[in-house]
């Protein structure tokens, strides 16, 4: 028997609710406890951001996956317990809108307190990875070693990047410099270069063009965090030559996420987005010549991770 819901029709004078359970989601990686958390979405008109494919091809894209503008895009951090040392990769947005700044409370929902946390990744310096890392100019993660790329640092907390840049940035460096001013203050920044292993078992993977990841690994199970390699799987997966621009660079970002996106099909990696639909963790696989996009681009299906408790 199946039951169709019709709307329209008033059948209980209870009153809708509107919310969600808590925004966390954990499972085991090798002997690493991974607890993905949800910092909100936000709404985006994504034919006013993405570049590389016309508006019929978006909407044809969206209708194939259900979707229609605006599209409510998540915004994912990402917990690692190795046993050792609490790790948080990238801190959301921190408010700013009535749908985020959630991660916080998702983390201590999911048994966890901000002091707890021992060391914070940060993918690359925009706002919604790094907002949730202060609150009132106080660090919300007392106890944490910050880690971000010396490439992000020296461009974002750069006074003389400041002054360079347009009227209209100026107070987003403003911005980022007050944020991880607590943190500058204490000596809890580290800025590394390249790819490296900052803490074992975590190695930083640089991806100029838009963001780095971080390749999480322990024992023989894989997990690449990959930051904001992409935002609307509803077109890049199909066609991952459709860029966005909120890309520094989108030739760069272009040609990372194709590779990025052949090397996970191949190699069967597990992998994070910090804007795929929470808890945003699956698998890549190959699914033909791409979308609309020149001869040779290969097209990709993202596989949801399958629903489990840990075990």
């Amino acid at each position: 028997m199946a039951l169709v819901m019709l709307t329209g029709v008033a059948l209980a004078s209870a009153p809708m609710r509107k919310t969600q359970a808590p925004g966390y989601y954990r499972l085991m990686l090798g002997d690493f406890e991974i607890t993905a958390l949800s910092d909100g979405t936000f709404s985006f008109n994504v034919k006013d951001l993405l570049t590389g494919i016309t508006p019929a091809q978006l909407d044809d894209a969206l209708a194939r996956a259900f979707l229609k503008e605006p599209v409510d895009l998540s915004v994912n951090g990402f917990l690692v317990n190795t046993g050792t040392k609490l790790i948080l990769i990238d801190s959301g947005t921190g408010g700013g809108a009535p749908t985020t700044g959630r991660l916080l409370s998702n983390l201590r929902a999911s048994g966890y307190e901000p002091e707890q946390v021992d060391d914070i990744f940060i993918t690359h310096m925009h706002g919604d990875h790094i907002g949730g890392l202060t609150r009132d100019g106080k660090a919300v993660f007392p106890n944490a070693t910050v880690h971000a790329s010396r490439q992000e640092g020296n461009y974002w907390l750069s006074e003389a990047s400041m002054n360079a840049a347009p009227a209209a940035q100026k107070r987003t460096f403003q911005q980022t410099m007050a944020t991880f001013k607590p943190y500058v203050e204490a000596k809890h920044l580290q800025l590394f270069d390249g790819d490296v292993e900052v803490v074992p078992g975590i190695r930083a993977m640089s991806a100029f063009g838009h963001t780095p990841g971080h390749l999480v690994t322990s024992k023989d199970a894989h997990l690449l965090l990959w930051g904001d390699l992409m935002h609307v799987a509803a077109a890049q997966f199909p066609d991952p030559a459709v860029t966005i621009k909120f890309d520094s660079d989108s030739s760069a970002a272009e040609r990372v996420r194709i590779k990025t996106f052949a090397d996970m099909a191949a190699k069967g990696y597990m992998v994070g987005g910090a804007h795929l639909a929470f808890p945003g963790l699956g698998h890549v696989r190959a699914a033909g010549p791409a979308t609309n996009a020149a001869p040779g681009v290969q097209g990709y299906v993202f596989v949801p991770m399958n629903y489990s408790l840990p075990h």
